[in-house]
Parts: C-alpha cells; structure tokens; sequence
C-alpha cells in the first residue's frame, strides 16, 4: 500500500470531497444489520480526517447524508441521527486539539433538534481553528442547493438588491451553501460505485474523479495516500492543452 512519504506535499489538492459509501454492505458481508457499517464507518471518517490534516489539506468535505436518505427505514435513519449527535459530541475535542474548524453544508433545518443544536455548539466552538475545514454534507443534495441559491437569486432581484445582467458563474457560487470553501479538485468515492449521486454537481466541474472498491469502513490513511498519488500523475489542463501548459 502507498506511505505517506510517496505522497508529493508540493502538489496537494486544496480541497478534497468524499462520497463515503458502502457501510451497508460492509454490514451484510460480515452478517450484520446496516446500522453496524454506519458505526464502523465513524472510524474511517477519524483516520481520513487526521490524514488529511497532517498532509496539509486545507478543505475536506464528507457526504455524510443525502436528502434521499431520508427514504431510507425509519429505523436506519433514526439510528444515524443519534450516531451523527454522539460521534460530534465525542469528536470535539479531537478537533480543537487538532486546530481543525467544523462547518455544514445542506439543509439543516430539516435535522432533529438534538442533532442540529450539537453541530452549531461544534461549529461555533472550532470557528477559530485554521489548520483545516471539515465540512459535513448532512441532509444535502446538489439540485437542492442549487435550487435554493436561484430561490435566494430570484428574491434579492425581487427587492431590487442586484440585477439579472449581473449574474455570472462568480456570483451565482457565492448564493451556493458551500460558498465558503474553494471548488474541490479531487473527488474520492468508495464501494466500486461510479457515479456521483447528486454530489456537489456545480463544484466539480473541473474536479480529477477516482473510484476506489474500498468499502468505506475499510477506507483508512493508505486510501487517501493512493487516491492522492493518482491525482499527481494526472494533468489537469481546464480546456487548455498540454503544449500551452508547458509553455506557461
């Protein structure tokens, strides 16, 4: 498995997105109920979120919960709610002592009370760090996001606040709920699944994608390595070719 020191520190991505799957069937193979992957995943998220920050990674961004997993058995969802409050509560001091800053993207709003009281007193007591941001995607889709930044567009043109001449690619990511991390130049997701399931379509427009068969509750620091490694031997033109590059 690749080691840290094969990891090129001069060639980071600023921000790396996750889309962490399979804890289910992590679960099923080992003859166990979904809601134990989900548990075991927890460990995964604590390993990839050290690594990062000891690279130097600026932005890590989980998917943590879709607004489709609200479709889920009630059971399973009522179990991720309580395993979501317990893992932040047990997970911030870990990130204070590790100088990294919490924050949410998606809609909150529509989490359990309990769940979203413990992730604004997470939040606004790592809102100092500056080592690294994690962000949790909770209750998040993509089309909602966007939806909802047109909804936010649509009312400022309403009150005269801006004009719709004035919209371009710039301002419209500034209304998106993620607007306070860079676009993510490596998205990861784990299980063998190659898609990308309503994941921050806007901001990976110009995102290295890399599929791994990795069950997320196996996902550990060596993972991130490999993933990583990949992106460095990967030329990323943006449209450009490689002859303009070089000659750049």
């Amino acid at each position: 498995m690749p080691v840290k020191s094969e990891v090129n520190l001069e060639n980071l991505p600023k921000h790396v997105a996750i889309i962490m799957d399979g804890n289910g069937r992590w679960a099923k193979s080992k003859g166990k109920l979904r809601v134990f992957g989900h548990k075991s995943g927890v460990k995964a998220v604590r390993e990839t979120v050290e690594a990062a920050a000891e690279l130097g990674i600026k932005y890590l961004t989980l998917y943590a919960f879709s607004t489709e997993n609200w479709n889920r058995p009630k059971y399973e969802i009522n179990a991720l709610m309580k395993l979501l409050v317990n893992s932040i509560s047990k997970e911030t001091k870990t990130l204070i002592k590790n100088n990294i800053r919490l924050s949410a993207i998606g809609d909150v709003k529509s989490l359990p009370a309990d769940c979203r009281k413990e992730l604004e007193e997470t939040i606004k007591t790592t809102a100092n760090n500056t080592r690294m941001q994690l962000n949790l995607a909770l209750s998040y889709s993509s089309r909602w996001e966007i939806v909802d930044a047109v909804k936010k567009i649509a009312t400022e043109i309403t009150e005269g606040k801006i004009e719709a001449d004035n919209i371009d690619e710039e301002m419209f990511g500034s209304y998106l709920d993620s607007s306070n991390s860079p676009n993510p130049e490596l998205l990861i997701r784990t299980s063998g699944e190659y898609r990308i399931s309503n994941f921050l379509l806007w901001q990976i427009a110009y995102a290295e994608l890399y599929f791994t068969n990795t069950l997320w509750p196996d996902f550990g620091k060596e993972d991130l390595y490999a993933a990583l490694i990949d992106y460095q031997k990967r030329e990323r033109r943006f449209g450009k070719t490689s002859e303009q590059l070089i000659e750049a």
